[in-house]
């Protein structure tokens, strides 16, 4: 620069000045400050107009568009580097086709390696384009190539090609490099930003293939992220998406939850955890885990919640059948123990009376003495039978006769708390395939849960058990077993809490809060339900709902 301005000056002042060289140079240097000047407008034009979110061939088309205001320009190429070989990663105008990779031999190859601005003078394209294809007819008159440098490396070069011969010049040759420079800045800021947008696009698909719910919340409750996973029963938000407070998005209240973890576990800083339970039955884990940022901060907790509904449900089937298995085990002991003296008792009494006359009064007394014993043995065999821990299969099964072999073990109970037992069973009752031995368990939970809502009733109290068959709409029968009562009833907040595992009102020493949760798995192992009626202070109707095969209606 200092030498061109002291060119400019003798050119100016010295002997070989003049008026006219004086105003021809002046006009020169006016016009290259012009070109130059245009040519930092369209490179500062092109910088603005590139987004991060570009392709690299949308970079190029752009380039492309405003390069001819500045230099001559009938092609536009960009060249790459991956696994040492040189390709063609983009060309304009998009009638040249091109593929395959540049061959060593090339002499864009020793421009690449030497890293220098080079001017090339009648090209031709085969050695641009090898296996490839080229609308480019003839040879190129002029390409400038340049180095694309990141972070002071080469990863390419950046070709501008003419049909005119010696269109380019040293000062040309110099935009075409500042050009690559700041290309080379917006093409790593566009794979940054697709590295970025990939790994963003892979932890969002992470997150929102987990089949759980996960939700990010700060420390204001208010949802930052979520996978859109609720449940029903537990999205609240109706379908308006400004509702973002987790209390109300999640659990619908209006407020904080009472039993919210999330201030524990920023106190502790460390995972929380507590079990929630829905009043329409469901049973949720609630996962506290905080979020801590480059400061050591707590910004936020990732609250995940888990459904644990069927797996309590196989918990407590698995406790009721271990309490079972225990309670059966001594049952049958016992059973089989008072099975030996009853037959002694019956025995003895059938042969003292084998000696006496039957009108004698002796006679009576023996066959009262031989029936209760009988009587005593069925209601044994049915102890032993309820107790057998066997696996029973389904097999066809009367509803009456499992109902009399219930009635046989409870009666004694029922009786004891002065309770009247109205029997109403259907004589024409279809056979089902079902467990008999698990039909008797809920139709005696039944029973001991009516007896137990008329406890301290000063009324009459009164069991009511029926059988029937139903038949739907569509035609498909069901068979009901129905054990109604008079006694208290159930609260209607309390009555979707009903089949909840471990949930009663009765006190420890009565109820633990399985038997209805028990009952209704083994009614839907029937393909069954069980149908609740009730009226406080007036009564309640439990009804075990089991599907009547076609062919035995």
């Amino acid at each position: 620069m200092f030498k061109e301005k002291m060119k400019l000056i003798e050119n100016l002042t010295g002997v070989n000045s003049s008026k006219l060289n004086y105003y021809v140079e002046l006009k020169k240097r006016n016009e290259e400050i012009v070109k130059q000047n245009n040519r930092l407008e369209i490179i500062n034009q092109l910088v603005r107009d590139i987004n991060i979110d570009m392709t690299i061939r949308d970079i190029i088309k752009r380039v492309y568009s405003k390069l001819p205001l500045a230099i001559p320009c009938d092609f536009l190429g960009l060249v790459l580097t991956a696994e040492d070989e040189l390709y063609i990663k983009a060309i304009m105008p998009a009638t040249f086709k091109c593929e395959g990779t540049i061959p060593q031999e090339s002499f864009l190859w020793e421009c690449f390696r030497n890293g220098e601005a080079q001017i090339f003078e009648n090209v031709n394209p085969d050695d641009l384009f090898v296996d490839g294809r080229t609308e480019l007819e003839g040879r190129v008159g002029s390409l400038a190539a340049v180095s694309l440098i990141v972070k002071g490396s080469a990863q390419g070069l950046l070709l501008v090609g003419s049909k005119i011969s010696s269109a380019y010049t040293p000062s040309e040759l110099v935009f075409v490099q500042q050009l690559a420079d700041q290309l080379a800045i917006c093409i790593l800021n566009a794979k940054l930003y697709k590295q970025v947008f990939r790994a963003k696009s892979e932890w969002e698909t992470t997150f929102n293939a987990v089949t759980e719910p996960m939700v990010l919340i700060d420390r204001s409750f208010n949802i930052v992220r979520s996978n859109n996973r609720f449940p029903i029963e537990c999205d609240s938000s109706e379908g308006n998406d400004k509702v973002q407070k987790c209390y109300k998005r999640i659990w619908g209240q209006d407020k904080k939850c009472d039993e919210c973890m999330m201030d524990e576990t920023v106190r502790t800083r460390k995972p929380a955890y507590k079990r929630f339970r829905m009043d329409k039955g469901k049973i949720y884990d609630i996962f506290y885990y905080p979020v801590i940022n480059e400061y050591n901060q707590i910004v936020g907790i990732i609250h995940h919640v888990k459904d644990v509904t069927e797996k309590t449900k196989i918990e407590v089937q698995l406790m009721q059948s271990a309490k079972l298995a225990a309670i059966g085990e001594m049952s049958a002991g016992v059973a089989h123990e008072l099975n030996n003296p009853m037959t002694v008792i019956i025995g003895t009494a059938q042969m003292m009376q084998r000696e006496v006359y039957e009108e004698s009064p002796e006679s009576e007394f023996l066959n009262d003495i031989i029936n209760c014993g009988l009587r005593c043995k069925k209601i044994i065999q049915n102890l032993l039978t309820f107790s057998r821990q066997d696996e029973y299969p389904f097999a066809p099964t009367d509803i009456n006769e499992e109902l009399e072999r219930v009635l046989s073990l409870v009666n004694y109970q029922i009786n004891k708390n002065k309770i009247q037992i109205v029997q109403s069973l259907s004589p024409d009752l279809p056979k089902i395939n079902a467990n008999g031995h698990q039909i008797q368990q809920v139709l005696i939970n039944f029973l001991l849960n009516a007896r137990d809502a008329l406890e301290g009733m000063e009324r009459e109290k009164l069991i009511e058990i029926s059988t029937s068959v139903r038949e739907d709409d569509d035609g498909k029968k069901w068979l009901l077993a129905t054990v109604r009562d008079n006694g208290i009833g159930i609260e209607k907040e309390n009555l979707l809490k009903i089949f909840n595992p471990f949930y009663t009102n009765k006190n420890s020493i009565k109820g633990t809060g399985l038997g209805l949760s028990v009952s209704l798995g083994i009614a839907e192992a029937h393909d069954g339900t069980i149908e609740v009626e009730t009226v406080l202070d007036e009564g309640s109707s439990f009804s075990l709902v089991l599907p009547v095969e076609t062919d035995e209606c």
